[in-house]
């Protein structure tokens, strides 16, 4: 190997040891530095930084932005009147203590959520125990959520984290409990239809009933009113066949002779069989012959 091969050689092992040694912190991360397998430093402010190339040191990087750990499955939690609740959260949590989290949970964030979990899990069920359905599903959601994170404060600084926040999803009956809502808000809605349905009815009738009087009270009074009119009339006509009979008591009689004919023959089929000396034939002769007479 020439000279020019050697330097080329020298400057490509000087850049990669170089290289080795400088290392670049993003605000969003914390870097840990070690020293034969321990930690030595842990730096927070970001920029370019130094350290000795492997095996003497090497660096992990820790994120420190906002997790997020959901629910990882529906658990039914028992209220104090004993209502069985699935409730879905959301933890908020950040690494703080970059030492005591790797110490901990080493270096990969799934190992303090999987620890993170059940400890939340257990903290909300002691929320949810000393409350009812009603305060769980309206107003206490913030006390329980504010419980739960006092209660997650030493756990989490053992982990070497801070809870940020704590969120409750969802609140819901399990599925046996929901059905059992569900029939009882039907039975409820039948028996408040049933309770319209026979008011109504009830006031149909009423009004059935008030009509019909009042039909009643129209007609009875109609009829008086008609009664009253004819009875009027009855004596206006008595008066005026008594004044016309009293001028001329042969034509009154004539008159009702001619009523009582037409009276007796209503229809042409009917036969009436009468003496021959009454006074009925012998009207009904003079009568004949005074039509005979003209028409000879």
């Amino acid at each position: 190997m020439n000279r020019i091969g050697m330097i080329v050689l020298g400057a490509l092992v000087a850049l990669m040891v170089a290289s080795s040694t400088l290392f670049v912190v993003d605000q969003r991360q914390f870097a840990v530095l070690y020293a034969l397998g321990e930690i030595k430093e842990v730096i927070a402010q970001p920029g370019l930084k130094f350290k000795l190339p492997p095996p003497f040191q090497n660096v992990v990087f820790l994120d420190r932005r906002i997790q997020s750990l959901d629910s990882p499955e529906t658990r039914p939690i028992f209220t104090a009147e004993k209502k069985s609740l699935v409730i879905d959260w959301l933890v908020k949590w950040r690494v703080t203590d970059p030492r005591q989290f790797i110490r901990n949970n080493g270096t990969d964030v799934r190992n303090a959520e999987a620890r993170l979990s059940p400890i939340v899990q257990a903290a909300l069920n002691e929320e949810v125990t000393k409350r009812d359905v009603r305060a769980m599903l309206s107003s206490e959601r913030d006390k329980v959520m504010q419980g739960v994170i006092a209660r997650l404060q030493d756990d989490a600084k053992a982990f070497g984290i801070e809870v940020v926040d704590v969120r409750i999803k969802r609140v819901d009956f399990a599925s046996n409990i929901t059905e059992a809502v569900y029939r009882r808000m039907e039975s409820e809605r039948k028996r408040v239809a049933n309770e319209l349905r026979s008011t109504g009815q009830a006031e149909g009738e009423k009004i059935r009933a008030d009509a019909d009087k009042q039909r009643e009270v129209i007609v009875a009074e109609a009829y008086r009113d008609a009664q009253k009119l004819k009875g009027e009339g009855d004596a206006k006509a008595s008066a005026l066949y008594a004044d016309a009979f009293g001028r001329d008591p042969s034509f009154a009689q004539f008159y009702r002779s001619l009523e009582a004919y037409r009276a007796s023959f209503r229809n042409k089929s009917d036969v009436l069989v009468v003496e021959p000396n009454s006074e009925f034939f012998r009207a009904m002769q003079g009568a004949g012959s005074g039509t005979a007479g003209p028409r000879k």
